[in-house]
């Protein structure tokens, strides 16, 4: 600190925040932040103190010829005033450790410099691995926020300045003393120390892709954010010591996202990593949200997040493809003729073939549910007529093939009809199938309901529809498969009384679902848009239809609470079991969500999961459940929110006029739905 006269010379960049907490310049302000994050929240002079917050840009980097590196950073909140790396001028110090390293010619994977030697105390085995650099130097450069960090590892003798190479820095800024929590950045630099344009990279996977389901993509507590940052010691000549599984990138990504389908966890070896202080993370129980034979779900082949090598994936190798299939040893020639190397795995396994599930490598990947055979098929609801209470509805439709052909009801191997109520929410339904239902010469089909509108219903009632053809073709392996290809459910709204349509909420989009899933598509592909879904799954619906009495009570398939437990399966406290069709019974108590659960945008629109929610809706009955039938509010919480206590609070702020959620959980109260799920 200098001193001028006895007095401070305060840094620039103090100033601003010291003045603007006192108002005096323009601040930070809410309007920087949204509602999913902690800081929205925040006292107004508390924000623009301490600016919360972290950017980090690697400005220039250089590897000298003698070996010796170095990397020019620049540190700043996001509204780009500088921080101290301190911590002593800006609140909160910011840590950022270094990684480089290089892609050696020929070759499409890194190598890194900066290692370390881990040795297992459980097989006493040492690898070396790719890691952060250790022994460092720092230096404040004269601009504010900028500092030069010289290396502790030098790149050997003879190294190649031709070659690309990367220096990754990630960082976190401790602003816990002001509850703003811990904040992240990543940053890489690619470049020749030899001088010139870069060329050779490093791009199969879009961080974007992975951040479809993973919201951030980030490992390590949250600090080494991004694809760009990962692949840098993620690489082949990283091995856990203690399982003896690579940690590369390819292989270890493609394993852990087959998890409980790869063929070696089938057989009874589970798939984990040990990592820092020697904490064991088992992936032998997940699950891919989509069809893990969909590859273009992460390796995108079009649109903003195609990656400029995507088609790596049309390149077969025997790490790659071993990482999945890993029943196969290439070299003894276990399930597959011997493989000494990866020079011809493209002679046989071309990336595309003549016809679906050849040996080729898009070919042998097809889904059968995403087969070309499979044309599809829509249905228009065009007309209901007698929808008073005490009538039988009567539903005039319309159904044609992709190419706009009329199809008769008869053409459709299934096809049912569905009528339900009362909206905004659902306490009933009733299914009929009309498949053989006589089409008009005007191309349209008419259902008459033989189950009538209750005599005191009310308000507005839907009528949604499902069905499919089967369609037979020559599948994998040259087998005979069927195949059902569905109609896309729609639903119809229409008033029983002459009051105004009251169209149910919109939690969710199937856009959303599918984000994650691909293809969301239940029982049997029958049931396909949220609309539909929630006809079935409304708040009175148990597994009582299909669950044992010896295994009782029943368990709640209420739309929010079944999709609530399912994605936070594994943070229930108690096995998630729903009994299905056929008696199958699905223990989703594996499952974990991909992201934190308590982002709940991942899913939700229209801030629909803020209160207060939609008024006149259906108490929802959950027999296993603490409360056999709470409020819908409660229902939602306490479906996450799993604990006795949880349901106690809930509980003890319910009364027979109703819950009082609102009064400390609504949208203004200081613990709001979003502010309490803020991270």
């Amino acid at each position: 600190m200098r001193e001028r006269f006895g007095m401070r010379l305060w840094p620039a960049v103090l100033v601003v925040g010291l003045l603007a907490a006192a108002g005096l310049v323009s601040g930070v302000g809410k309007n920087a932040f949204n509602a999913a994050q902690k800081a929205f929240y925040a006292d107004e002079k508390t924000i623009n103190f301490v600016r919360p917050g972290l950017d980090l840009k690697i400005l220039a980097a250089v590897v000298n010829p003698d070996g010796s590196m170095a990397a020019r950073v620049k540190i700043t909140d996001p509204l780009g005033v500088p921080l101290d790396r301190l911590g002593v001028f800006t609140p909160g110090p910011v840590n950022i450790s270094f990684v480089s390293a290089f892609i050696p010619k020929d070759q499409k994977v890194y190598t890194s410099y900066t290692t370390r030697v881990q040795t297992s105390p459980i097989t006493r085995v040492s690898a070396r691995q790719a890691a952060a650099d250790t022994g460092g130097s720092w230096v404040k450069n004269a601009e504010e926020g900028e500092y030069t960090y010289t290396f502790g590892t030098r790149a050997p003798a003879g190294f190649d300045r031709t070659a690309t190479h990367t220096i990754g820095a990630y960082s976190s800024r401790n602003l816990t003393a002001f509850d703003l929590g811990t904040n992240y950045a990543s940053a890489t630099f690619n470049f020749l120390p030899a001088g010139g344009e870069v060329t050779q990279v490093r791009d199969v996977i879009k961080t974007a892709t992975c951040n479809a389901c993973h919201l951030q993509v980030s490992a390590h507590g949250g600090s080494r954010i991004g694809m760009e940052m990962c692949v840098l010691c993620h690489t082949p000549q990283t091995v856990d010591p203690d399982t003896g599984n690579t940690v590369d990138m390819t292989v270890m990504t493609h394993k852990i996202h087959m998890g409980k389908d790869l063929p070696s966890v089938k057989a009874g070896t589970k798939y984990s990593i040990i990592g820092n202080g020697q904490r064991e993370t088992d992936f032998s129980t997940v699950g891919f949200p989509a069809n893990p034979r969909n590859c273009t779900a992460c390796h995108a082949q079009s649109g903003p997040n195609a990656a400029s090598q995507a088609t790596a994936m049309f390149n077969p190798t025997r790490a790659a493809c071993g990482s999945c299939h890993d029943n196969i040893d290439f070299a003894l020639g276990k399930g597959h003729i011997v493989q000494a190397s990866d020079a011809t795995c493209s002679t046989c396994h071309r990336p595309e073939g003549e016809r679906e599930w050849d040996i080729s490598v898009k070919g042998a990947h097809v889904v059968p549910e995403f087969s070309k055979n499979l044309k599809g098929q829509s249905i228009e609801l065009l007309e209901v007529s007698n929808t008073a209470p005490g009538q039988n509805p009567t539903v005039t439709y319309r159904l044609k093939d992709s190419e706009g052909k009329i199809l008769a009801p008869t053409d459709m191997t299934s096809l049912s009809l569905v009528l339900s109520g009362p909206a905004p929410d659902y306490s009933a339904y009733w299914s009929e199938a009309s498949r053989t239902d006589t089409l008009s010469p005007s191309g349209s089909a008419t259902h008459r309901f033989a189950r009538a509108i209750p005599a005191d219903a009310k308000g507005t009632y839907t009528i949604s529809a499902e069905g499919y053809r089967n369609v037979s073709f020559e599948g994998p392996g040259r087998i005979p498969t069927t195949v059902r290809d569905p109609l896309k459910n729609i639903v119809k709204y229409f008033s029983v009384d002459g009051k105004a349509i009251e169209s149910r909420r919109q939690v969710v989009t199937i856009e959303k679902c599918n984000a994650c899933h691909t293809r969301l598509e239940a029982h049997g592909r029958n049931r396909n848009q949220i609309d539909h879904c929630v006809v079935c799954h409304n708040p009175t619906m148990t597994d009582a239809a299909r669950r044992p009495a010896t295994a009782a009570p029943n368990e709640s398939i209420s739309f929010g609470t079944m999709v609530h437990r399912i994605h936070t399966g594994k943070e229930q406290g108690r096995p998630y079991i729903i009994y299905g069709f056929g008696g199958s019974v699905n223990n989703f108590g594996d499952i974990g969500f991909p992201t934190s659960a308590a982002n709940c945008t991942t899913c939700h629109v229209n801030n629909s999961q803020n209160l207060p929610l939609k008024a006149n809706l259906q108490p929802v009955t959950d027999p296993r459940g603490w409360l056999p039938t709470l409020g819908v509010t409660s229902a939602s919480c306490l479906s996450c929110h799993s604990s006795r206590d949880a349901a106690v609070h809930a509980q003890i702020n319910t009364s027979t006029l109703g819950e009082s959620c609102t009064v400390c959980h609504g949208p203004n109260a200081d613990f709001s739905v979003a502010r309490a799920h803020a991270r």
